[in-house]
């Protein structure tokens, strides 16, 4: 007997990454010597004092308890501390800040706090998918605004301004930006806010990669006036490598704050308490962290670089976070290109237009990905255009 599903269902894909990984271990099975570069998934321990944190954390009298829906007291002060020290921004532990279950809840928590059926969204082209999905599931429509290469991957307010923007509740934004790596600045930052403020609008800025390959960290909410209009979500999962754990926060005005716990605390009985003590400990750690992360990147990066070289690409070597965002030559089809390289390589690279249009004829390495794979890649494709190059002699002898 079939039942029938939820209409809601017919707006949304099974993401990207769930369905292609499902070939791609489909090929591994089969005794493919896949290397996987496409996935920003950390491949690094978290720090050693995370680790013991959780484990000491185990075995503390009631731990195993239903934990508080606002997360402990001492992870909302970790996470005020952090934004202290690292962006200089105020936050009240008490009702600014809400932990979550990775920053991927907040989006949707978000989205059912504040978006009614045919409410209109702006959603970045290219961005990460889950902003368009989301916005379908609850009723709404996702208008997308362009980010172009030409514009430095920044919104054009411009243009944004010319639009109907009567029905639109949220806008999206991801800096340093995913897929691009654009960086953003203060003054990209306050445009946003004064647009959202003449617009009444709420700004969502996903920041995540804040401190990869990046020396100048900045929260949006470093603006002035911006928690009138604005709220960031921010993640452990890159920053500490800790993605598996699941571990992220939203913080801004108290109000917006308590819509957002309206719906979570409908949707979770609270945070493992080792996670969260695992989570303080990271928080808390020492900028010799973050220096000896960015050291294993930055020479993972030299070798995409050599590696996007090697078949043709372009790049923006000023770009930050955890990705290289990799122009293909004119007209080449990225997701023929890719799925060829899966093919005839054995190596998966992500295909820009699964991005949105904007990313068509890009693709996008991750760093997370060891040297010495990165080597053997480049490698493989050393040796095919060897292999060309003696065919083409022998053919001519």
């Amino acid at each position: 007997m079939s039942i029938q599903t939820a209409k809601r269902l017919a707006t949304v894909e099974e993401y990207y990454f769930s369905k292609k990984l499902r070939e791609v271990r489909a090929l591994v099975a089969s005794g493919k010597p896949i290397l996987n570069m496409a996935i920003g998934s950390p491949d690094l321990d978290p720090p050693k004092e995370v680790v013991q944190a959780i484990q000491d954390a185990v075995i503390v009298d009631g731990a195993h308890k239903y934990q508080s829906y606002q997360g402990l007291p001492e992870l909302r002060k970790a996470i005020a501390e952090f934004y202290k020290d690292k962006y200089k921004v105020l936050l009240n532990p008490e009702n600014e800040i809400l932990p979550l279950m990775g920053s991927k809840e907040g989006i949707m928590h978000i989205s059912l706090a504040y978006l009614n059926e045919g409410d209109e969204v702006l959603v970045p082209n290219p961005g990460y998918p889950t902003y368009t999905s989301v916005t379908n599931l609850v009723g709404a429509k996702p208008i997308f605004y362009d980010l172009v290469e030409e514009n430095g991957w920044e919104p054009d307010f411009h243009s944004l301004s010319k639009r109907d923007l009567s029905k639109v509740k949220i806008m999206w934004v991801n800096y340093p930006n995913m897929p691009t790596g654009a960086s953003g600045n203060i003054e990209m930052f306050e445009k946003m806010v004064d647009f959202a403020k003449k617009h009444s609008i709420l700004l969502v800025k996903d920041n995540p990669y804040s401190f990869i390959l990046n020396d100048s960290p900045i929260s949006i909410l470093s603006i002035d006036g911006a928690k009138e209009v604005a709220l960031e979500l921010n993640s452990l999962s890159k920053t500490f490598n800790m993605a598996g754990w699941r571990v992220g926060m939203v913080s801004g005005s108290a109000d917006k704050i308590e819509a957002i716990l309206k719906v979570k605390s409908n949707m979770d009985s609270g945070m493992f308490q080792g996670i969260q003590r695992g989570a303080i400990a990271a928080l808390r750690i020492s900028d010799d962290w973050y220096n000896k992360m960015n050291a294993i990147y930055k020479e993972r990066r030299a070798l995409i670089w050599e590696l996007a070289t090697l078949l043709g690409c372009t790049y923006d070597k000023t770009a930050k976070g955890m990705f290289v965002w990799a122009k293909l030559p004119a007209g080449t089809d990225a997701i023929g290109f890719i799925d060829n390289i899966l093919y005839q390589n054995d190596i998966f690279i992500a295909p820009g237009d699964i991005f949105g249009s904007n990313g068509k004829g890009y693709i996008r390495f991750s760093l997370c990905v060891t040297k010495e794979n990165i080597r053997e890649a480049i490698g493989r494709f050393k040796n095919e255009e060897l292999r060309f190059t003696n065919n083409t002699v022998n053919q001519k002898s």
